[in-house]
């Protein structure tokens, strides 16, 4: 054995069951022996969920309560699935399947498809895009590529959602959904698709779920083979099942409830693929014996962002809002988030290139930045930023801006009017720069009011915007420029992104940075109209929004800046305002929305009928005022406190140090770090309250029931300044 395999690129296989447990934290713990019943994990982002769900896995395999063959995990991307793969292998469970949901319902559909229906399984295909456009053709119907990309989503989020074609339009008009095209147009163009499908004996991805679904159905014969090899399910990020994979689901379990499922409501963000966080929300309802444990201690983020990401959720409104995690930082403190407000989005760019580059010559890796923003279509001024600063980048999620086919369709359409443009009846009546631009890019799609909705049009029309964008901008720096000059910086920009691909600065939509971190993240365009953007009308589509910037600033580690810009280009009329999401948040900026009460803090309850005895059930709380200046207080600490941080203290300091060696001393002898007795916030408002009884003592924030029949009777004791239960044992 070499000493790279003791590296921890190779660390050794935990000898003993017990041996996997180590370096859990008490709820990590918690979750790896709930071997039995169902279980609901609610895990807040850089909790170590996966850390939790793989030991817990693993720790039932090398106890022997699992079999590996009779696990099945899935999750919902091949990377997390690989990951979980090998983290399982780490720990000595290397036989236990992990897949995607898709990959698991494949391997049983191309198994049971001779017996269940005979003959081989049809071809899968990879893409819907090409049997789209033929069935528009079939249909009559013209889409031009953005259109394409538009029905082919609305084609899978009607399968996801078990929606037939004769469905789509009452169900599209019943959940408020914005169609690219006449509803009644996408129906029949789903219709077609389907048929054209069949006909040449072809599948897609969502008919793999759909025929394994129909076969466990219709067969229980089969369903009773599948349900034998697989015993025990885990299901990660459960908060994006779509109702087509929950019905998979049942019908692997069948009548058993052998199941744990890991997921985070706040962090719901795809809803419009059809995912939906009620069946996360909805576990307990379903499973009144299941076991509820709520991973809180965030390991990724320092106490100054995890503040900040509590804070974004505090405002929230809704069912998911209703069932959110505060997190509680485990990592040494860091710096504030920084607020930066700039004249227009150039100097945005400028800025944060500035920062990065910064960042970078004081020794941050490049590779440990990035740099997220709500579409794509905003990259390009960063791509050029950055360029210009002499920063390496590389884009995430998406095509680099000058790659686009739609720009590079109306490059063309430039560079034909300039040098035939004297022949162009489009450009007859415009003689500026900018109304040049307009009047090509309208007949490659361009509008002056943006389309409704988003998707693919919208991102098109986003991009043409840019380049209508830039040539404004250009006219304005070179007064005398002609179509011409703009065809050659046009080039010229392109040209300088054709370099290697080299390890950078991530440029990345804030749905694409879902599951990564950083040391360092700039949230840039946190403006209204863009965080939430224009299109989200609806409740519900504002509170996505808000979670997709929670996503956001949980991405970052140590550094976060936050920024916007007051008009989109320079001289611009300043109209803008920073988003509405930062409001009480950010310095300066006073709360519009009330706090919503949060899901409360980690730890474990037990369901009706497990081994832990009943539900536990909250009572409403009042909201928490400081007890100085009685302002609502918010962030987690304040409230310990019953005091805001600035407000002045009447702490006893001698008796804040009493409580602090004491506090060492239990900590030595349970072998726990010194916060899980009690926080440094909770012995300075003991300290600063100076309890009497144990009443007093049970209203400050962070003394639980059983923290105080462990600890009350010495708390007090060192409050009425006598001798405690151990210093009387010790004499």
């Amino acid at each position: 054995m070499t000493a790279a395999t003791h590296s921890t690129l190779f660390p050794q296989v935990p000898d003993t069951a017990d041996a996997v447990l180590d370096g859990l934290d008490p709820e990590q713990r918690a979750v790896a022996t709930a071997l039995h019943g169902p279980v609901c994990v609610l895990a807040g982002a850089g909790t170590g969920k996966t850390r939790a769900i793989t030991h817990r896995i693993a720790y039932g395999v090398r106890a022997g309560i699992l079999q590996p063959s009779s696990v099945l995990a899935v999750t919902f991307t091949n990377r997390a699935a690989g990951e979980m793969r090998g983290r399982l292998r780490q720990l000595g469970a290397g036989g236990v399947q992990a897949r995607t949901f898709h990959s698991a319902a494949l391997r049983q559909l191309q198994y049971f498809w001779p017996k269940a229906v005979g003959g081989s399984l049809p071809r899968l295909i990879d893409r819907k895009i090409q049997l789209v456009a033929d069935a528009a053709a079939a249909c009559r119907i013209r889409l031009d590529r953005g259109e394409l990309r538009d029905v082919t989503a609305e084609i899978e989020w009607s399968k996801v959602t078990q929606t037939v074609p004769s469905d789509y339009t009452a169900a599209a008009a019943k959940t408020g959904r914005e169609s690219p095209r006449d509803p009644a147009e996408i129906a029949q163009l789903y219709a077609t698709y389907e048929n054209v499908k069949r006909d040449r004996s072809l599948i897609d991805f969502e008919d793999v779920l759909l025929l394994t679904v129909g076969i466990l159905q219709d067969r229980h014969d089969i369903a009773d083979q599948v349900r034998s090899q697989y015993q025990h399910f885990v299901v990660d990020e459960y908060q994006d099942v779509s109702p087509l994979q929950q019905r998979l689901l049942e019908l692997w379990l069948g009548e058993r409830d052998s199941l744990c499922v890991v997921g985070d409501a706040s962090q719901t963000i795809y809803s419009f693929t059809g995912a939906t966080p009620d069946h996360l929300l909805d576990f307990r309802t379903r499973h009144p014996a299941a076991t509820v444990v709520k991973l809180v201690r965030d390991y990724r983020s320092s106490p100054q962002v995890v503040h900040l990401a509590n804070g974004l959720l505090s405002q929230a409104r809704g069912r998911a809002a209703d069932h959110r995690l505060e997190l509680i930082s485990q990592r040494a403190p860091g710096p504030e988030p920084v607020y930066a407000e700039y004249t227009d989005e150039p100097a945005e760019a400028e800025g944060a290139a500035r920062r990065i580059r910064d960042l970078i010559a004081s020794g941050i890796p490049a590779g440990e930045i990035a740099v997220l923003f709500r579409t794509n279509s905003q990259s390009e001024i960063y791509e050029q930023a950055l360029a210009d600063a002499g920063v390496p980048y590389q884009l995430r999620g998406a095509e680099r801006f000058f790659d686009r086919p739609e720009v590079r369709k109306a490059g063309a359409a430039l560079r034909a009017a300039a040098r035939f443009g004297a022949n162009d009846s489009l450009l007859d009546d415009v003689v500026d720069l900018p109304s040049q631009v307009r009047a090509v890019l309208s007949g490659e799609g361009w509008t002056s009011q943006p389309p409704a909705g988003s998707g693919a049009v919208r991102e098109r029309w986003e991009s043409l915007a840019a380049l209508v964008h830039l040539a404004q901008d250009f006219a304005a720096a070179k007064q005398d420029a002609t179509l011409g000059d703009l065809v050659a910086e046009l080039d010229e920009r392109a040209g300088a992104q054709h370099a290697p691909t080299v390890q950078g600065v991530t440029l990345a939509s804030l749905h694409s940075a879902k599951g990564l971190e950083w040391d360092v993240v700039f949230l840039v365009g946190v403006a209204e109209g863009m965080m939430p953007i224009t299109y989200a009308k609806t409740d519900e589509q504002i509170e996505e929004e808000r979670r997709l910037l929670y996503v956001g600033v949980t991405r970052a580690r140590e550094h976060l800046c936050v920024s916007w810009a007051l008009s989109r280009s320079p001289g611009g009329r300043a109209g803008r305002r920073p988003s509405r999401f930062l409001d009480g948040l950010r310095p300066g900026s006073v709360a519009t929305v009330s706090r919503a009460s949060g899901g409360g803090p980690g730890g474990v309850e037990r369901g009706i009928g497990s081994s832990g005895g009943t539900v536990v059930r909250r009572t409403s709380r009042t909201p928490a005022r400081c007890r100085v200046c009685g302002r609502t207080l918010t962030d987690a600490g304040e409230m310990k406190l019953m005091r805001c941080e600035d407000c002045p203290s009447d702490m006893d300091e001698g008796l804040y140090e009493r409580l602090r060696e004491w506090r060492a001393v239990q900590a030595q002898r349970s072998g726990q770090p010194a916060f899980c007795v009690f926080t440094d916030k909770t012995l300075m408002a003991i300290a600063e309250t100076v309890p009497d009884d144990e009443g007093g003592l049970a209203r400050i924030p962070g003394v639980g029931v059983r923290k105080l029949n462990r600890f009350g009777a010495d708390v007090l004791a060192i409050c009425a300044g006598q001798e405690t239960g151990e210093d009387k044992r010790d004499d």
